[in-house]
C-alpha cells in the first residue's frame, strides 16, 4: 500500500497523470468528484482500512494542506510519495482555456493557487518525491533539493 500526493497549480497535467500512471491501481481522492470534506474523510479512511493504495489528486498547494495527509499515512506507517509539477503558470491558463466550459477553473483562482504554492521538502515526511514537467509526455525526475 502507499499514498500518492499530487502537487501543482490546477490544470498542470495532475489529473491526466493519474488516469494514466495510476488509474489500475490507485483510488483516486479528488475534490472535483467528491465535493465535501466529509465524502473525501471516509474514502480516505476505505482505503486505510482495506490497505488499498489511493492518490490524493488536489493542488495539494501548501505544506499546511499536505500535513494531513501525511501525519496521517504516518499514523499507519503508509509511505507516502509527492509528485511536484512544474507551475508553468501560462502553459495551465493554455490549458484550462481547452477545457470543456464545465470543468474550466476561474483565471483568479489558478493565480491565487499559484501564489501561495509551496515548493515540497522531503522533512514534510514524504518517503519520496518525484518532479514532473508536462511536455508532449510526462517527464518525471528525482527530486533534488533546488528546482
Amino acid at each position: 500500500m502507499e499514498a500518492i500526493l499530487l502537487i501543482g497549480i490546477q490544470a498542470s497535467g495532475k489529473s491526466t497523470f493519474y488516469m494514466e500512471k495510476f488509474f489500475n491501481s490507485h483510488i483516486r481522492i479528488s475534490n472535483d468528484l467528491l465535493k465535501t470534506k466529509n465524502r473525501e474523510k471516509l474514502l480516505l479512511e476505505y482505503c486505510i482500512n482495506t490497505q488499498m493504495s489511493f492518490v490524493v489528486d488536489n493542488t495539494n498547494s501548501t505544506k499546511e494542506i499536505r500535513k494531513k495527509y501525511i501525519d496521517i499515512t504516518k499514523e499507519f506507517s503508509i509511505p507516502v510519495i509527492g509528485y511536484y509539477f512544474k507551475s508553468d503558470l501560462s502553459q495551465s491558463l493554455d490549458r484550462n482555456m481547452k477545457r470543456s466550459k464545465k470543468e474550466i477553473v476561474p483565471k483568479v483562482g489558478i493565480l491565487a493557487t499559484y501564489n501561495k504554492l509551496e515548493i515540497p521538502k522531503m522533512d514534510e515526511g514524504f518517503t519520496k518525491l518525484y518532479y514532473v514537467e508536462n511536455k508532449d509526455d510526462f517527464i518525471i525526475k528525482d527530486w533534488e533539493d533546488e528546482i
